[in-house]
């Protein structure tokens, strides 16, 4: 790939290319959720898509390519951040938000698949790390939101606070095994919430006044 070439995935055309890029990245996910990353093949992807395996290959290059804009689409099309009112009301529908996405049967297979292929490919550990970075940017404004009202201590770091949302129901999917439903969801929020008020989450301690 030469320096004026962009990432294999990374054009954003409408029309006919936009609609095999639609078909190729939705036969992608519907693999890696029902075999994962290991067996990911392009040339089963062009035959079951419809599209040309040369069309696949000039334009993805290798699996990994692919994930990665299938990640990159993800996140376009992902839900926009609640604005309730209150950080209560905010986190609790992040929360719910990423729990009822984890216990989707194909979304939450896919996710699985995804951070199991991230754990040894740097391509698409990086573009996990985009997708998760295009997500918390999209839900930071809540929690500034509620610095700006008074519920959340000044210096609190937004990213941090809805990492720690979400960090327990991953941990459900990946680790314990344990449900991951609404009690879960709104447990993980809470305990988020109540980290706020006790200053956990103040990384910019010259944001905080001085109360000597």
């Amino acid at each position: 790939m030469t320096p004026e070439e962009p990432a294999p995935g990374s054009i954003r055309p409408g029309g006919r290319t936009a609609r095999i890029r639609a078909a190729v990245l939705r036969t992608a996910g519907d693999l890696l959720a029902e075999r994962g990353f290991a067996t990911l093949d392009l040339a089963e992807i062009a035959a079951a898509s419809g599209v040309g395996k040369t069309t696949v290959y000039r334009r993805w290059g290798t699996p990994a390519g692919l994930v990665a804009d299938l990640l990159d689409d993800m996140a376009e099309q992902s839900v926009p951040r609640a604005d309730t009112g209150s950080l209560r009301g905010d986190l609790t529908a992040n929360a719910r938000l990423v729990a009822e996405t984890l216990t989707d049967p194909r979304q939450g297979r896919l996710f699985q698949a995804v951070i199991a292929a991230a754990t040894g490919d740097p391509v698409t550990a990086a573009a996990l790390r985009r997708f998760y970075d295009v997500r918390l940017t999209e839900w930071a404004p809540c929690v500034e939101a509620a610095i700006a009202r008074g519920e959340a201590p000044a210096g609190t770091d937004p990213r941090a606070v809805l990492s720690a949302v979400s960090a327990p129901l991953y941990y459900r999917l990946l680790a314990s095994g344990d449900p991951i439903d609404e009690a879960a969801a709104d447990s993980a929020a809470k305990a988020a919430l109540d980290a706020v008020a006790a200053g956990t989450f103040v990384t910019d301690r010259s944001a905080t006044p001085d109360r000597r």
